[in-house]
Parts: structure tokens; sequence; C-alpha cells
């Protein structure tokens, strides 16, 4: 070490004091001694805010309620939109998917995860994203066997989702081939309850268990009949009617 960076070293270690807090800003650390070198853009501003986060991710659980329930849930039935929906029977995230076709029913968490496992191992070493629908957020609870009737619901056996029928349960999307994944969506509902469809993004949704390819959702809701029996038509009125049904009764006629 040459003689001229002794006096820097000693205004150096004259500046040290005893800081009340661990992090400092790098600004204060600027000396002379490095006047001959520029500081980095990044290093200008102060440090004195954590670059990370102390919190844990908090990454939800798709075969476990985000909230626990705060009564027994009940055995009840998957909704059924009456009123004409199609929401859920359609792709939104991926580019294949898997629908319930037949009936809806209730389909356990294990059975669930199984279907997933299927799919992992079907695609293992391929490039992909398998999107979720659904959550198994319904409490079944069971009694044991030969147990009188009463005395309470039971005790807590497993989680379950209800699923309603034409309802997309899984979603692939990815640098996949459609017959790789169409195969790996067979695996799946071969080891799941129930009978499955595979769907592609285009697909139109479903009402109930009409889909709407070439028909209009205002189409399905009109009635079968356009002129029910008995009703006057528009535009016309009492008399013309009977005029006219006299008329095709006449003799003359």
């Amino acid at each position: 070490m040459t003689l001229r960076y002794i006096p820097s070293l000693a205004a150096q270690f004259e500046r040290l004091s005893m800081a009340t807090t661990p992090i400092r800003p790098i600004s204060a650390l600027a000396t002379p001694l490095f006047s001959n070198r520029a500081l980095p853009a990044k290093n200008a501003a102060s440090t004195s805010r954590r670059p990370f986060s102390s919190t844990a991710a908090n990454a939800g659980n798709w075969l476990l309620p985000t909230m626990p329930e705060k009564k027994r849930s009940r055995k009840g039935r998957p909704r059924v939109p009456t009123g004409g929906s199609a929401r859920g029977t359609t792709m939104v995230w991926g580019d294949y998917g898997l629908r319930m076709k037949d009936h809806h029913r209730r389909v356990s968490a294990s059975q669930l995860k199984i279907g997933e496992d299927a799919i992992k191992v079907r695609l293992k070493g391929m490039r992909y994203r398998l999107y979720k629908r659904v959550c198994a957020n319904i409490g079944v609870y069971s009694s044991g066997n030969e147990v009188r009737m009463g005395k309470g619901k039971g005790t807590f056996d497993h989680w379950a989702s209800r699923i309603a029928v034409s309802k997309i349960i899984f979603e692939l999307k990815g640098d996949i081939h459609e017959q790789v994944a169409r195969d790996a969506f067979r695996l799946a509902a071969n080891k799941m309850p129930g009978m499955y469809e595979f769907v592609k993004k285009d697909d139109p949704p479903v009402v109930g268990i009409t889909k709407l390819d070439g028909i209009t959702l205002e189409e399905l809701k009109r009635p079968r009949r356009k002129t029910p029996l008995g009703s006057i038509p528009p535009g016309s009125t009492a008399e013309t009617m009977s005029s006219s049904t006299s008329a095709s009764v006449s003799p003359d006629a």
C-alpha cells in the first residue's frame, strides 16, 4: 500500500460511529477514497428498504377450502342453471379441457387428486400448465356402522366438490399435441367417477345438456310451439278470428 492512501484511511477510521439501525444508506459510505470511481446507479439510492418480503406466500390448495366451515355441510345437490346459464361450461385459460358429461355428482378430493396425478404422469417432461376449475370445499360427514339414528350428523370423513353437469374440471395449456392431451384426459376420466368429454377452446357453451351449436340462447328459451294452442296470433282480434273460422266451415267456401 502506498503512503498517499494512509491519510485517507485514517480519516475513514475517524468517521466510524455506532449506528442505531443495522442498515445504513450506501451514500453515507462514499469517501474521497472512491472518488476516482463512479458508483453504480442502483447504489445511488438508499437501500434502507428490504428488497424482499418476510411474509410467506399463501398458496391456496384446491383440495381444501379456503376458510373453515362454520357449520357442518349438508349433502345437497349441485346447482342447476334453470335460468339458461352457460357459466363454467367453456374454456377460460387453457386450450384443452375435461368436462362432466352425464350427470351431476359429488366427487371427493382424493378422486380429484388421482385424476390430477394421472394427467401429470402422462405429461411428465413436457412444458404445460394445468388449471383446476373446481374446489373441494364441501365437508362429508359419516357415522359408523350399526349406529342408531340421531345423535348428530357424525364425524368428519373427507372433503368433496359438487360438480354440475357440463362443468369444466381441468384445463390444459402448453406446447402439447391434441392427441397427447386427449390421452391424458382419458386416463384421468377413467380414474374418476362419471362420464367426461374432451373439449377445445372454440367449442360452444352448454346449457344443461344442450350445446349452443347452431342455436342461440334466445331460441332455446323460446317455447317449443311458436303459437300455443288456444292463443290469438299477434296483430289479430277476436272478430277476425271468428270470421275466418266461419268462412272456413261455410258450405260456399
